[in-house]
């Protein structure tokens, strides 16, 4: 997956810039148009067709992991700048608040990092997600990591690494991912299954992002690009 922001010239992607051209791509799933959330409200997504009709947004800046502005409509901006999206591929509108756990097991040549395959755009990523209503991101990540690989570190402290927007495919000019990332230290590897929005769950080397690239290469599957960020910062950490 790409940078969503690559077809969007950097010296326009400011909010402040104007461009009364600007033609973004509206990225609606059927299951989240107006027509049929009059019908059905998915149970992942929350019920309001547009932006205008969220009435919480004072509670919902306050929040977020990530300050955010509205419009003159009283929309919510993307705080990236312009994306080249329109429309929401994503559980609310604005912030969606989501947490990344990175295991890491072993030391030296023996250090390996838990990843999976994601079902939705089969790709390696962090096992991880959106938190919950009223859910802390500590809690999020334990929980999280759970539901996709069955591995409990419930009493295992994690560092945080990062608060920060996630390169999402979803995201469009009005709906994005905050991602808190934290990282889990294990000895050595346990049994990983995959479970939830998983297809498959594996350990890979971690000595660097080339010989992670590599070795999921050699697998036949490809690194989730939104996360290399984040992985390069646990490596970062590790490597001090």
């Amino acid at each position: 997956m790409s940078d969503i922001t690559e077809t969007i010239p950097a010296e326009r992607r400011c909010w402040s810039v104007s461009w009364p051209e600007y033609t973004p791509a509206d990225v609606t799933p059927p299951e989240l148009l107006p027509e049929a959330l009059a019908h059905h409200v998915p149970d992942w997504a929350e019920a309001a067709p547009t932006p205008a009709d969220v009435h919480d947004w004072d509670q919902r800046r306050a929040a977020a992991l990530v300050w955010f502005e509205l419009d003159e409509r009283g929309w919510p901006l993307h705080p990236h700048g312009r994306t080249g999206r329109t429309g929401r591929n994503l559980p609310k509108w604005g912030e969606n608040s989501a947490a990344d756990p990175i295991v890491v097991a072993g030391t030296g040549q023996e250090r390996r990092v838990l990843l999976i395959t994601r079902k939705d755009i089969q790709e390696e990523a962090i096992p991880g997600g959106m938190i919950d209503p009223g859910e802390t991101a500590p809690a999020a990540l334990i929980r999280e990591l759970g539901e996709e690989t069955r591995v409990d570190l419930r009493g295992h402290t994690p560092v945080i690494l990062s608060i920060e927007i996630v390169n999402d495919w979803r995201a469009s000019d009005h709906a994005w991912v905050a991602s808190t990332s934290a990282l889990f230290l294990l000895p050595a590897t346990v049994t990983a299954t995959a479970a939830s929005d998983a297809l498959d769950a594996n350990w890979y080397p971690f000595g660097s992002l080339d010989a992670l690239d590599a070795a999921i290469t050699a697998a036949g599957r490809t690194l989730y690009a939104a996360h290399r960020p984040l992985l390069q910062r646990a490596l970062d950490y590790l490597n001090k």
